[in-house]
């Protein structure tokens, strides 16, 4: 009796002597004798002869890969990389804001290129222009119950905890605001993982009513969406940028009526000027243009009185607010202020009072990076190192940022003008400048706005919290 052919080793070559084809249905090389100096067997010549002779050609919709020539047009039928049919809620550059002066940042020179003449008179504009604004904001450090059990849980990594943490604080804030109910829609921008939603469930237990929208332009793994399983809260997620998202054709929203309270944990810079857009602009103004027909009309003629009043009862139940507002509030961790666009910056109205404009602005949010950037301990003119990010395993959803991280205008690159300290105080001026633009935004929309510190700078260096209610709503607060 033969012996068996040997099994091919798992360099991922044939044995040698045998056929050098690979069969794509047995997941491994042929193992027929091949005659001296030929590479295949007799049965597999013609075929490999013919799949060498086909040509591969970059796919014209993703050059990341390829394709054969002879099946382009079957592939590009199915590629991923193709466009897709956009959803009602899809508006081009909705939340885009206006184009004008995006022209003069392209003739701007980075920051390590300016003379110590114009950084100090940029430094001077900025001092100018934050005298009067309150740089020690509060500290609303807060938990909540519902992470009690994760927060104690003896396998938790640094980063998970520090996350925990913040999700928490986030959370106490919320649930502080008296956002924390019944009959309303999270609206999570950033979602990623979609983790800050699903703390927000936890903690409403099983309250009426609760739709989530968990916002994310990107594909996401590990996503906690599929988790939720109670009949009293839904869970959508919509893979859109921001800059095109109309919250008014999503079904839920144009027919519930559903206060929406807009939340989000690490919103980078551009992102949370978006999402205030879509909130304030898009969604809310809408609203309150759109004319309500009455109840009755909307019943049909068949109903009974007794039937039309019980309907009526209904809804007075499931509507809290004896005002109704679109938006009922704007919980936001802000981040990444270097990330920001003067496009779409929400505060170019408050930026234009202080006399500056996109070139100002452009500097002021690259320089915004050194509050949380060149954190080291020898001063500028003697240092010589480049320090390598610590800790810096970034989770898929968010941000870690308990570390350092090193970007283009980092320590290095400048002369020995300032020091660490004093880049640092202008990095958290630059932040706050921007901020204050955001808030006098909200203001003039007619919402109360606050800035806050939600954690502790060593659990995060984004540790800035943007909150914001209708001027009608009065919660009970704490200092």
């Amino acid at each position: 009796m033969a012996a068996s052919a040997p099994t091919p080793p798992a360099t991922g070559f044939p044995a040698e002597g045998r056929c050098g084809y690979f069969v794509e249905k047995k997941k491994r090389f042929c193992r027929m004798v091949v005659a001296a100096g030929k590479r295949f067997c007799g049965e597999h010549a013609g075929a490999a002869e013919e799949e060498n002779t086909r040509k591969r050609i970059l796919c014209p919709l993703d050059p990341k890969h390829t394709v054969y020539e002879d099946q382009l047009a079957k592939h590009l039928k199915k590629c991923n990389a193709r466009e897709k049919p956009k959803p009602d809620f899809f508006i081009q550059d909705i939340n885009a804001g206006l184009t004008d002066e995006t022209e003069i940042l392209e003739q701007l020179v980075p920051i390590s290129s300016l003379s110590e003449e114009q950084l100090e008179n940029l430094i001077k504009k900025l001092r100018k222009a934050s005298e009067g604004l309150n740089s020690t904001l509060k500290h609303h450090i807060m938990s909540h119950p519902a992470l009690h059990d994760a927060l104690n849980d003896p396998n938790n990594g640094d980063s998970a905890t520090k996350h925990l943490k913040q999700q928490a604080s986030i959370l106490g804030n919320i649930e502080k605001l008296k956002l924390l109910g019944p009959r309303r829609c999270f609206v999570e921008f950033g979602a990623g993982k979609g983790k800050l939603s699903h703390w927000v469930d936890i903690a409403l237990k099983d309250a009426e009513k609760v739709h989530f929208i968990l916002v994310e332009k990107g594909t996401t793994r590990f996503k906690v969406d599929g988790k939720h399983r109670k009949k009293n809260s839904v869970f959508e997620r919509l893979q859109i940028d921001i800059q095109h998202l109309c919250l008014n054709k999503i079904p839920v929203l144009r027919e519930g009526k559903l206060p929406v309270v807009g939340i989000g944990k690490h919103l980078c810079g551009v992102a949370t000027d978006l999402a205030l857009r879509c909130l304030i602009e898009t969604y809310a103004a809408s609203c309150e243009e759109r004319n309500e027909e009455p109840l009755a009309k909307r019943i049909k003629n068949d109903k009974t009185e007794k039937e039309i009043n019980t309907l009526a009862k209904e809804r007075n139940e499931n509507i809290v607010p004896e005002k109704w507002t679109p938006v009922a509030g704007i919980v936001i961790a802000l981040c990444c202020h270097h990330r920001c666009d003067w496009r779409h910056y929400v505060g170019k109205e408050y930026f234009r009072t202080l006399g500056l404009g996109a070139v100002e602005f452009h500097y002021f949010q690259r320089m915004s990076s050194w509050a949380t950037c060149g954190m080291r301990k020898t001063s500028l003119e003697t240092s010589t190192m480049t320090t390598q990010p610590k800790g810096n395993q970034k989770d898929d959803e968010e941000h870690d940022d308990g570390g350092y991280r090193i970007t283009d205008d980092s320590a290095d690159s400048l002369p020995g003008l300032l020091t660490v300290e004093e880049k640092k105080k202008i990095g958290h001026l630059c932040k706050l400048l921007i901020d204050q633009g955001r808030v006098k935004y909200l203001q003039q929309k007619g919402f109360s706005p606050a800035l806050q510190y939600y954690t502790d700078p060593l659990v995060s260096l984004e540790n800035v919290l943007l909150t914001a209610l209708p001027n009608h709503s009065s919660p009970e607060t704490t200092a």
